[in-house]
């Protein structure tokens, strides 16, 4: 891995491969890439499962794209199911490129778990691990590819096991993320009963029948256009407190 003559030998020498529009494999500088669709981009890596392997690889159908998006372990999906309810993220893609560099003996590379546009138009490189998996070799990866992330002017941050209760909550709404839920004589019903705040149940009961109401209440929930007091420190339940968001609808 030749390093170009001018190249500021302070910052590790970073290419970035990845898959374009066309299928076609590329392997630029850094910089070249900073303003390159990521978010966009195919997997550089299949997301497959094969009998014995200790990872659990898989799909999952992100709201936020109308897209599926891979993951290669329980962790990965809880942290994606987390970025598609956010709803400062709108796009997001994972294994989007490898990042390419040399550490003094040989060449290394990582690809990074996932690439997230935001909706200001920022970007941000995430990686997921749990604290006590993070070895020295992840740990050295990790930091080239932060350093890189700031000459490319995104973000990057190295995430690991969620809170356990806001995990749950999010979860849960997430079965009610896909917009068949949203039945909009139900949706005005649910906006008039929780102009005020009022226990989860009871304005379900109070906009219908629940077995109509809840589905899309907790599809509201998701796009935040109703927001639950205490999301992040108790569970969902009858007596959660409901209300109008304050102009947060995603």
């Amino acid at each position: 891995m030749a390093v170009p003559v001018g190249v500021d030998l302070a910052e590790p020498y970073v290419e970035l491969s990845y898959v374009d529009a066309v299928g076609a494999c590329r392997r630029r500088p850094l910089l070249d890439c900073a303003t390159t669709r990521f978010e966009d981009v195919a997997a550089v890596r299949p997301f497959r499962w094969s009998r014995g392997e200790r990872h659990f690889p898989g799909w999952y159908w992100a709201a936020t794209t109308g897209r599926h998006v891979g993951f290669e372990s329980w962790l990965e999906r809880d942290r994606l199911v987390l970025m598609d309810f956010d709803p400062g993220v709108v796009g997001i893609a994972s294994q989007p490129f490898w990042v390419h560099w040399h550490d003094g003996e040989r060449e290394r590379r990582h690809a990074p778990d996932y690439f997230v546009r935001r909706a200001d138009g920022s970007a941000v490189v995430v990686d997921v691990r749990a604290d006590e998996r993070v070895k020295p070799r992840d740990a050295e990866a990790f930091e080239v590819t932060h350093r890189a992330c700031g000459q490319a002017g995104w973000s990057f941050e190295r995430v690991g096991v969620p809170e356990e209760v806001l995990l749950a909550n999010v979860r849960w709404l997430s079965r009610y993320r896909h917009p068949r839920c949203r039945l909009g004589p139900v949706v005005d019903h649910l906006r008039e009963v929780f102009a005020e705040p009022a226990p989860l149940m009871g304005g379900a009961d109070a906009a219908g029948d629940r077995l109509e109401t809840l589905p899309v209440l907790f599809h509201l929930l998701w796009l935040h256009e109703l927001a639950a007091e205490g999301l992040a420190v108790a569970l969902l339940g009858p007596s959660t407190v409901v209300r109008l968001a304050d102009g947060s609808i995603r």
